[in-house]
This record gives structure tokens, sequence and C-alpha cells, in this order.
């Protein structure tokens, strides 16, 4: 009864913080940033002071809730855990350091909340998006790979204690660290446009999940 109140209490932690955080990405990649490309100069310049360092401080607090509740619920999973599940928090871990160690840092920078340490804000600010970006599209696949661990067909459902790592898995994980590579290093491409981010973020989870249920 122990282990089973915390497994509850881990997956609805983890959940509630998942919401708080995604919720935020989304808000940030569909809403926010349309918004501040048509904002007058005065309603732009309050938003950047007020509204985005409130947003981010929930942001980046929901990523490292979500982060730890995970660690949690992952050593609760133990013997349990599948491919899915792996991948999932595979992705989650990559968009959470993409938070603190990427968006976060260049977002203070793109805002001017940290003036004494300067720093180009157009490079910084697209720094921050492309990781934004890149998180979105993490998103769906993270999200099947979280309910796909206990709900999904094919061999990424049977536990790794039993099966060990199968090929499916290798695959997608190379797959999504060249994407994260992308994150750092590269460009936006399809992504550029917010129907461009939610489209791949689709497509890639059709993949990712063909690629588990079949090698």
């Amino acid at each position: 009864m122990e282990l089973l109140s915390l497994d509850f209490l881990a997956r609805w932690s983890h959940t509630l913080f998942g919401i708080t955080w995604i919720g935020l990405l989304y808000y940030f990649n569909f809403i926010q940033g349309g918004y501040f490309k048509q904002a007058s100069p005065e309603a732009l310049s309050d938003a950047k002071a007020k509204l985005a360092p409130s947003a981010l401080w929930w942001f980046r607090w929901g990523a490292m809730f979500t982060f730890l509740t995970g660690l949690v619920l992952f050593g609760v999973v133990g013997d349990r855990a599948n491919s899915f599940i792996v991948l999932g928090a595979t992705m989650g871990t990559l968009m959470f350091l993409n938070v603190w160690l990427v968006i976060w840092p260049n977002q203070k920078i793109a805002l001017g909340l940290t003036p004494d340490q300067g720093g180009d804000a157009a490079a910084a600010g697209a720094k921050a998006l492309l990781a934004s970006r890149t998180n979105t599209l993490f998103s769906a696949p993270m999200l099947m790979g979280m309910f796909g661990s206990f709900h999904g067909g094919g061999s990424g459902a049977a536990p790794l204690a039993s099966q060990g790592i199968g090929t499916g898995l290798i695959v997608a994980l190379l797959i999504v660290l060249a994407l994260e590579a992308n994150a750092l290093i590269g460009k936006q491409g399809p992504m550029t446009t917010v129907k461009g981010v939610i489209v791949s973020s689709l497509v890639l989870t059709v993949v990712l999940a063909g690629i588990l249920q079949t090698l």
C-alpha cells in the first residue's frame, strides 16, 4: 500500500507540475511571441519588464519540479520501465536542461534582465527561441512516451528488465539526440511558424511511435 501511495503521489504531482510547465511553453510559443511582434513599443516594453519575467519564473520552476517528480516516478516504476517511458524520460530531461541552461540564461539577456552582463540581445533571443521551439517539438512525443509506458503496443511496451534495450529505442534516441543538437547549434527550419512546429511535433510523434512498435 505504501508503494502504491508513492506511485499515486508521484504521478499526480508529476502531472500537475507538467501541466504548469508545458502550458506556459505553449503560451510562449503560440501566444506571447505573436503578441510581441504586434504590440506597440510601450506595451512591448511593459510586457518585457513585468509579464515575461513572471511567466518565466513559473515556467522554469514548473520544469524543475516536473523533472524532480519524474525522477521519483522513474524510481517507483523500476523494473516496469519500457522503451516508451525511457524515450519520454529522455526527452523530458533534455527539455528540462534546455529550460535552465539555454532558454532562461538567454532570455535574461534578450529581455534586458541582466544589463550588467551585457550580451547580444538579438542573438540571445534567437538561441532561446530555437530551444523553446525544440521543446515544443518534443512535447507531443514526450507525452506519448509517458502514456505509452503502460498502454503502448509492440516491442516497445515490453519491460526492459526482461527484453533489454531494443533497436527501436536506440534509433529513436539517436533521432532525439540529433534534434537536440540542432536546438543548440542549428536552425529552426519548419519550426519557424506556429503551424510548422505543431505539425512537426505531431509527425515526430507518429515516427517515434512507429519505430518503437515495429523495430
